[in-house]
């Protein structure tokens, strides 16, 4: 592609690659860490999931305001970056002298997070300044191709390291990751967009950033509609490891296998979600995105009965669910970056995470307190086919009309 001949994104891409890979190496150890190591019970994985995320819902809006204020947001990805390597490097460390704790573990997870934040609200400015705006669909495919690969590697990697060396050394993976993001991230030469200084204090500010969402025919059911689907996504997700590692009795080898080669699917996603969005134009296909990322995730309580059988369930839904996410990803990724102002980039993006984020580590709670009152399996049934009512926020909205990316706000 085209893109990857020019350095500055070639460089960015690479860096998110390494980044991506990395975390999806965390993503399963850092709770069989805790499911194998620390005994955690349902509840417990709740606590331990919503605190990687809460950092969203409590530093968005205050961070998207001052993020518009500062000159060169590169700069703090990659102290992000190196932050980040830090944290996640302690849990190997406490583990090597028999201190490590569940308190240890949410207050990591709560300042990865906390880095995140910054790293994430500062992504929009850079992908732009390296990315002209008829490719990106392309740009986001390309990044969202190197999340499909994660997907599929990390997982597997990541089971593998935890069979071999323990969970909590598993981790240290991520952190070299976060290392090779920050190398790549200080090769990046490209000029950010100059900042457009606004009057008002911080308040005034953030309601900016509010207003803006709130008063858009695009961004309101948009926004809804993740949210929806992201509360039960995470209730679903919060439990998934602990279901498979004590009702389905899978080894983390054999889970992180099953997982990653399911994850194929989000790699074809990635190659044909622009085809897609060009088929059917961009609404339509962040629609079609939102409908099979869920669904297929029901196949997950359903699995029962032969060994072979429930591992094909898992790699069937976990194909199917990867292949959904890319399709809704990649387009939305795209409407977002066009019809947001570049003023209020990171308050716009701010005030999105704040609500699409923010809802995360509340359906995370939702899901352990759920899982510890009626059971594991029944609450993934509730979860999986409860992620489907974001659709009512969005059909009738004018989503399902939009076939061109829409032109960025005077």
């Amino acid at each position: 592609m085209r893109l990857l001949r020019e350095r500055d994104f070639r460089n960015f891409w690479l860096g998110e690659t390494i980044s991506l890979l990395g975390d999806q190496i965390s993503l399963i150890a850092l709770p069989l860490a805790a499911v194998l190591v620390l005994d955690a019970g349902a509840a417990d994985m709740g606590y331990l999931t919503a605190a990687g995320l809460a950092p969203h819902l409590l530093l968005s809006l205050p961070a998207g305001v001052w993020l518009d204020r500062v000159a060169r947001r590169r700069r703090i990805m990659i102290s992000a970056d190196l932050g980040r390597a830090l944290l996640v490097a302690t849990v190997p460390f406490a583990y090597a002298f028999d201190a490590l704790t569940m308190a240890q573990l949410y207050g990591v997870a709560f300042a990865v997070g906390s880095l995140a934040v910054f790293f994430d609200l500062s992504y929009s400015t850079v992908f732009v300044s390296i990315t002209s705006r008829e490719h990106y669909v392309e740009g986001n495919a390309l990044v969202n191709g190197s999340r499909s690969f994660s997907f599929v590697g990390g997982p597997s990697l990541g089971g593998l390291l935890v069979q071999l060396f323990s969970a909590p050394f598993a981790l240290l993976a991520d952190a070299v990751s976060f290392l090779g993001s920050a190398l790549f991230l200080g090769r990046i030469r490209a000029d950010e967009p100059p900042i457009e200084p606004e009057e008002g204090g911080i308040r005034s500010q953030i309601a900016t950033g509010m207003r803006f969402i709130a008063g858009s025919p695009i961004f309101r059911p948009m926004l809804a509609g993740v949210a929806t689907l992201n509360f039960f996504n995470f209730a679903f997700g919060a439990l998934l490891v602990l279901f498979a590692i004590r009702e389905l009795d899978i080894e983390p080898g054999t889970l992180g296998a099953v997982l990653g080669a399911g994850a194929v699917g989000g790699l074809v996603g990635a190659v044909i979600a622009g085809r897609i969005g060009r088929r059917l134009g961009v609404g339509p296909a962040f629609i079609l995105g939102c409908f099979l990322f869920p669904a297929p995730l029901v196949l997950v309580p359903l699995a029962g009965g032969p060994r072979p059988a429930v591992l094909g369930m898992l790699f069937a839904a976990e194909f199917l669910s990867g292949f959904g996410v890319m399709i809704l990803d990649i387009n939305v990724g795209a409407i977002i970056l066009a019809a947001t102002p570049h003023r209020l980039r990171s308050r716009a993006t701010g005030a999105f995470r704040f609500v699409n984020y923010g809802i995360r580590p509340l359906g995370a709670l939702a899901g352990g307190a759920l899982g510890s009152a009626i059971g594991l399996r029944p609450t993934l049934f509730i979860a999986s086919v409860g992620a489907l009512a974001g659709l009512l926020w969005l059909l009738p909205s004018p989503i399902p009309k939009l076939r061109e990316l829409p032109e960025e706000p005077s």
